[in-house]
């Protein structure tokens, strides 16, 4: 009896169709698994952001099962160019999202338009190679397998005084000292006068605990 769902419809909507039902559980499996690997693996033990691993999957998934069941219309590629230009407006008014945090949403993002408009004309090895480049992309960048990591962050310094241009080694000095980071370049994003303020941009050396610090 249920071999036969597929040859039953509802006002004309199949019941079942077991081909498409199997094509949409293999993709929706391949997709979980390598989000969950950048997700949970990759950025969650470094960055222990909680929230930002539920929107990750939660996106991804969403993002997959949209465009897995509009891949039948003919609007793939304008779909997915579409798709990426809404986001790529998206502002989170609460809360500013830092560039590697917003660089990981693109990513589980490709990964779920990657695995979702994929047709028969691609192969399973072709699109699980796909996977794998991205993830060892990531992989490789976070690792920092191929370049020092700077972080930054930007903060509030109240001796002004220090930010003349004669003065640049003393307020490297005193960053240092003050911060503990080790420190190399500091730029000047702003300077009020009112209160004798400046916001600093600092760059220094990515430090051991990487888990308990966080780039803007």
């Amino acid at each position: 009896m249920i071999s036969n769902l597929d040859q039953y419809s509802v006002l004309g909507i199949q019941i079942m169709n077991f081909y498409n039902l199997g094509h949409l559980l293999i993709k929706l499996a391949t997709d979980v698994f390598f989000t969950f690997i950048i997700i949970r693996l990759i950025f969650y033990p470094i960055y222990k952001d909680r929230d930002y691993l539920f929107t990750s999957f939660l996106i991804n998934i969403a993002i997959f099962l949209i465009c897995f069941m509009m891949a039948s219309i003919k609007l793939k590629i304008g779909f997915a160019f579409g798709l990426f230009a809404v986001f790529s407006i998206i502002r989170y008014r609460t809360e500013q999202i830092p560039i590697r945090q917003m660089t990981y949403m693109f990513a589980v993002i490709i990964v779920a338009v990657l695995n979702a408009l994929s047709d028969e004309t691609i192969s399973y090895a072709e699109l699980i190679i796909a996977n794998v480049v991205i993830l060892l992309t990531i992989f490789i960048l976070e690792k920092n397998l191929l370049h020092n990591r700077d972080m930054v962050k930007i903060v509030k310094y109240e001796k002004i005084e220090f930010i003349k241009p004669e003065n640049y080694d003393q307020l490297l000095q005193d960053l240092k000292e003050r911060t503990g980071y080790n420190i190399h370049k500091a730029e000047i994003e702003s300077i009020n006068f009112l209160n004798d303020t400046t916001q600093i941009k600092i760059y220094y050396q990515f430090p051991g605990n990487a888990s308990k610090k966080k780039e803007i």
